[in-house]
């Protein structure tokens, strides 16, 4: 049997296709039904056609839970656009789902008159038990106010294949996502040349797979070109107006470890990363390690103590050492960070916040660990805090997290979260020459009267003496220095002393980092002041403010520790400030102790990002002089009653 690629077919446009500024898709499926492949393909075509985009991939927490259950759906969102857009949309306009649990976790967010697309196959007696549902919702009329297509998206698939005799029945019905994906490609005019060539590479070992694949997805495209009902709902979204240059579609951990790749070429260190698997940062491991034509070093540790221990250790012998974690294992992490912040060796520990407390929600998002970045250690140990804003902000503040911590001798934390890590967006790639310079400089050998804790009058940052250097033998380790010489202290003054050094150290980087710069209007009397991955969320609020005549302003900081020399300033500019936090209100209670401004909190802890629509209303509400409407305000809470005796 031959197994030569199918020929593509031809990108026809329909008569009536019409012209969109933006849509929003969402696929939703079984864990195993493929949905991340059939997003991730869906969002490298979408890039190359030129539109802006943002993502929101959604996993199951549990590793497989049962199949065509509530807890095992998988989700996967994106919107793209003609012009500039700052999140995944707050809602689909197309909903794609292959089984009835997908159907009833995402059938709500999507609006009258959207377009539904449900495989048939699945919604039989027992997957219907399984979702709640107590009659099929394919036929009881419950769907009728979307533009619904119930399609046998998985028959079709099996059909399309019946002259590929050598694949069993379930291997061929493992392609229906691609069919699927072709369905989407002709909905909106997309090419599948680029998803064609990723299924020859990705299944180049098992051909008559990738064959199967590349027919099913094409098969789709057909399936709606011939199928004459979706004609009505055939669109055309023109690429966005960029800047020139060379693009990719990059998501927020493989920014972050390309970043730490530049990072090691500029200092000319070798780069070390020392981490133990945990959701969502595993995945900065696994692009690191396909870089070791750099000479990169990947350690996967037994467990996050040893990996933490083993990068102080790297930075001590004079790499660039770098701890990749979540949230349960930055607290693990805590006491050999501390043996950094004594030793003042400079390293970079990503943290890539999830859902806690404890395993909490594993694949979801939540920035609630930046207290615990700033305080989560025994004693006075201060560390420096950067967090990015978008996912290809990661490439870049991750390299000034290294070049900080090599400068002035300091760990520096990095804050990244679930939703930037795994959600993505056109990256324009940088030319070398755009990268701040930052060498790494050692302590010379034979050093006169070397002194380990002698400092930069202006950093005071401490020499990078490398172990078996001449001339630079020294004491190291968790106990307390004496200033100057690094010698063993239990002098109560000369304690105090030092912690007000280490204090006073990553005090001075505000004379090192930018601004807090001010977007929008100038004479608006409200600022909303982000951190974080809030940023497209509180973007696209103050746009509709703005569509809607409101002035408001914007400000977003990416140095929580120490914040710009400006930002009291700025605060003090408003007569009101919002800030937006995927947790209880953290940087609220930081802004109000340092800065005594009596902020506006609003928060939310649901695993998922805010909505451009939230942040309007919370605006609006703060500019109205009403009472902001915290998310979660609508949860339900239950009381127990308990009778005497």
């Amino acid at each position: 049997m031959s197994t030569s690629t199918p020929p593509v077919p031809a990108a026809e446009p329909v008569k009536q296709r019409q012209k969109l500024s933006s849509v929003t898709v969402r696929f939703a499926g079984d864990s195993g039904d493929g949905v991340q492949i059939t997003g991730d393909q869906f969002t490298q075509t979408t890039a190359i056609a030129g539109n802006d985009l943002a993502t929101l991939p959604d996993y199951p927490a549990e590793i497989r839970a049962p199949a065509g259950t509530l807890p095992g759906v998988s989700g996967f969102q994106i919107q793209f656009a003609a012009t500039d857009i700052f999140t995944p949309g707050d809602h689909p306009d197309v909903l794609v789902v292959f089984n009835p649990a997908a159907l009833k976790v995402h059938v709500p967010d999507l609006p009258q008159n959207g377009i539904l697309i449900a495989d048939t196959k699945k919604f039989d007696k027992s997957n219907l038990a399984k979702a709640g549902y107590a009659s099929n919702p394919l036929d009881d009329g419950s769907l009728s106010k979307y533009r619904f297509f119930a399609e046998p998206i998985t028959e079709m698939t099996i059909k399309s294949l019946r002259d590929i005799t050598d694949l069993s029945a379930r291997e061929k019905e493992r392609c229906k996502n691609f069919f699927a994906l072709g369905m989407a490609y002709w909905l909106f005019n997309r090419s599948l040349e680029p998803s064609m060539r990723w299924i020859e590479g990705k299944f180049k070992k098992t051909p008559l797979i990738s064959q199967a694949c590349q027919t099913a997805l094409r098969a789709g495209y057909t399936y709606c070109d011939v199928t004459e009902p979706f004609h009505a709902v055939a669109y055309e979204i023109p690429p966005a107006p960029t800047k020139p240059g060379t693009y990719r579609n990059i998501s927020g951990n493989q920014a972050l470890a390309l970043g730490l790749v530049a990072a090691a070429e500029r200092t000319g260190l070798p780069l070390f990363y020392g981490a133990y698997p945990i959701t969502p940062a595993s995945d900065i491991l696994h692009e690191l390690a396909k870089h070791k034509n750099f000479g990169i070093m990947t350690f996967q540790a037994e467990d996050e103590i040893a990996a933490m221990a083993s990068v102080v250790g790297a930075s001590f012998s004079g790499a660039l050492a770098v701890a990749g974690t979540a949230g349960p294992g930055l607290a693990l992490k805590s006491e050999a960070l501390s043996l950094a912040v004594m030793t003042e060796l400079p390293v970079v520990v990503i943290d890539v916040q999830r859902g806690g407390p404890s395993t909490g929600l594993p694949t979801k998002t939540e920035q609630a660990d930046l207290l615990f970045a700033l305080y989560g250690r025994h004693g006075e140990a201060p560390t420096a805090i950067i967090a990015p804003a978008t996912p290809g902000e990661n490439f870049n503040l991750v390299l000034e997290a290294c070049r900080l911590a090599v400068k002035h001798m300091t760990p520096v934390l990095f804050l990244s979260d679930g939703y930037l890590a795994n959600g993505s967006e056109p990256w324009r790639v940088p030319e070398m020459s755009e990268l701040p310079e930052m060498k790494a400089h050692y302590a010379s050998a034979n050093t006169p009267n070397f002194n380990p804790y002698a400092r930069d009058p202006q950093t005071l940052a401490r020499p990078w003496a490398i172990p078996g250097t001449a001339g630079l033998e020294h004491r190291i380790g968790g106990l307390e220095k004496r200033e100057v010489t690094g010698h063993v202290s239990y002098d109560p003054v000369n304690h105090e002393k030092m912690c007000l050094i280490r204090a006073e150290k990553i005090e001075r980087m505000a004379d090192d980092i930018p601004p807090l710069e001010v977007t929008g209007d100038e004479d608006a009397e409200l600022l909303v002041l982000g951190w974080g991955s809030t940023y497209g969320s509180i973007c696209a609020g103050c746009r509709r403010a703005r569509e809607n005549g409101r002035k408001v302003a914007q400000a977003h900081l990416r140095y929580l520790n120490p914040m710009p020399k400006n930002t009291a300033a700025v605060l003090k500019r408003f007569k009101k400030v919002l800030i937006p936090e995927l947790n209880l209100g953290q940087l609220s209670l930081l802004i109000r102790g340092k800065f005594l401004i009596d902020c506006v909190p609003l928060n939310k802890v649901q695993g998922s990002p805010f909505s451009g629509q939230e942040m309007y209303q919370a605006i609006a509400a703060v500019l109205d002089g009403k009472p902001v409407k915290q998310p979660g305000e609508a949860v339900a809470t239950s009381t127990v009653q308990i009778s005497e005796g």
